[in-house]
């Protein structure tokens, strides 16, 4: 499990202890098998009193009113966690100093590039594999599949399967991994307009009852597109937004809540639904250290599956970069965090 606290809607997880639990006992071969988890110092995020960016903000109602609201969650969430975790988080992670974490993450993604595309695969066991892919070795969850390639070509081929649980990570056109592409394509990936990702064919791929989570940014544009357009494209109703806020090993937000249009502590999942499904947490805050990794989101199964009333839960994510188990992963990138280069043995 990746929840440490939990009380009403708010959520404290711990990302880092969710993959040690997936890869307990990763098998080489038959006689081998060793127990490994994420590289801590990637979690080792100190309090850098960042205040966002310096862009004289637009003021929105609608923002000012949600920051407001987070913000207060978070007090809430603060004051009730028990003091033995804050002081745990902060010990586990206090590992290197930020500065050299952004470097050691900036080494991990170079040294992570891959031409997977058409490459397909996958662990049909019930236990964690480590498993030689072209020259490198990646851990490989149970019962997980991946399809490396345009998401909606590989969602094509997967028309006659079935889904429970959809999440999606969409690369969200924006102006600063525009420039970041100017200067470094390798540090960037394909954006997509809002038109293209209500376009992937996500409807057939839906079971009757399903749940959808979809990673968005903070742009005004980008939400109404995923309320107004993706949505209703893919044949889905809108239920609610949580909010993923970004803290400190102490516990706090990574940069303060800001009262304009400005960099917040905090991204968002929109969810929706698919016929009936009960029981989904409205207004969700979920608060952890995140991993310095670029595009490396917290795991969400542990929140949505106890949502759905079905025996094996089939989940889908698209716009992957690494895999989940009993998940099918869709990308150009669904290997990219698994190398074993990320990880160390316990």
């Amino acid at each position: 499990m990746s929840i440490l606290f939990s009380e009403n809607n708010l959520v404290l997880i711990d990302h880092i202890h969710f993959i040690s639990k997936i890869y307990e006992g990763v098998s080489y071969n038959k006689q081998e098998k060793s127990n490994y988890t994420l590289i801590g110092k990637l979690f080792s995020i100190k309090n850098s009193k960042q205040n966002g960016n310096k862009k004289r903000p637009r003021e929105c109602s609608q923002i000012i009113e949600e920051a407001s609201r987070v913000k207060q969650m978070y007090n809430d969430l603060y004051e009730k966690i028990p003091i033995e975790i804050k002081q745990n988080i902060r010990d586990k992670y206090n590992l290197l100093e930020t500065s050299l974490v952004r470097d050691l993450s900036r080494k991990y993604f170079e040294c992570t590039l891959f031409d997977h595309k058409g490459l397909n695969g996958g662990n049909n066991s019930d236990g964690p594999l480590c498993c030689k892919v072209k020259d490198d070795y990646f851990l490989i969850p149970p019962r997980a599949r991946f399809l490396c390639g345009c998401v909606k070509e590989q969602c094509q081929k997967l028309k006659t399967n079935k889904y429970d649980i959809v999440i999606a990570d969409p690369p969200w056109w924006n102006k600063y991994i525009r420039r970041l592409k100017g200067a470094n394509d390798k540090m960037s990936y394909s954006m997509m307009y809002n038109e293209d990702i209500a376009s992937i064919p996500l409807k057939d791929l839906l079971s009757k009852n399903s749940l959808i989570a979809i990673w968005c940014t903070n742009a005004l544009s980008n939400i109404n597109a995923v309320k107004n357009i993706i949505f209703p494209e893919w044949g889905v109703e809108y239920v609610t937004t949580w909010y993923w806020l970004k803290v400190n090993i102490d516990l706090t937000p990574l940069c303060e809540f800001s009262a304009g249009c400005k960099k917040q502590p905090y991204e968002r999942v929109i969810i929706g639904k698919v016929g009936e499904v009960r029981n989904i947490p409205c207004d969700l805050l979920l608060a952890s250290v995140p991993s310095a990794l670029h595009s490396h989101k917290p795991p969400l199964l542990d929140l949505l599956t106890p949502c759905m009333d079905v025996k094996e839960v089939k989940i889908l994510e698209l716009f992957a970069r690494y895999l989940l188990p009993n998940t099918t992963s869709v990308g150009y990138e669904p290997l990219k965090w698994q190398h074993i280069s990320l990880y160390e043995e316990r």
